[in-house]
């Protein structure tokens, strides 16, 4: 959690120093206003003597962390800002059928079973049966992970492609009433 601290003392230039949130000035400000000494992450100050190379290193290390924090900062108000209703209706209804998915893969691969016995072996069948049942969880996953801060009708395409490759085909031919 971010603090509030007093960086100013009262011979400072600037009014702009009298609050700041902790590491977002730069660094070569701070450097001009207190040239013998660094401040430490915990905010103590540690006396140094910084060199024009001290100086140009330090400043592009900020800048790095700097752009760094900036693109995490843009991530996380994305995330802030919530999905649109439209988007959470898609997502719940695109879900809810993928956990149908799922269900119609354990009801079809059951029934299946048998028939597959009889060409492979259970230490075959078995791993692919759980790949089948678990794949509709790992496609919406993976299409709502991969699509994040894209447009929404690439999410949204991407969960209805797998609406269709994810089609539980030995429940839709054999049913659950079935031979």
């Amino acid at each position: 959690m971010d603090t509030v601290s007093y960086s100013g003392d009262m011979n400072s230039d600037s009014d702009d120093d009298a609050l700041s949130w902790e590491g977002d000035d730069d660094a070569a400000a701070a450097d001009r206003r207190r040239p013998a000494a660094r401040r430490t992450r915990a905010g103590a100050e540690t006396p140094e003597a910084h060199g024009p190379a001290d100086v140009v290193s330090e400043s592009r290390a900020e800048t790095g962390r700097r752009a760094a924090h900036e693109a995490d900062d843009e991530d996380a108000a994305a995330e802030r800002e919530g999905l649109s209703t439209a988007m959470l209706l898609t997502a719940g209804i695109v879900g809810g059928v993928y956990l149908l998915y799922s269900v119609g893969w354990v009801v079809g691969g059951l029934r299946l079973k048998p028939l597959a016995n009889l060409i492979v072996a259970d230490a075959m069948y078995v791993p692919w049966f759980v790949l089948a049942v678990a794949a509709p969880a790992l496609w919406f996953l993976a299409s709502w992970v991969l699509t994040r801060g894209r447009a929404a009708w690439i999410r949204v395409t991407m969960l209805l492609l797998g609406v269709v490759l994810l089609v539980p085909w030995p429940f839709v031919t054999v049913g659950v009433i079935g031979s």
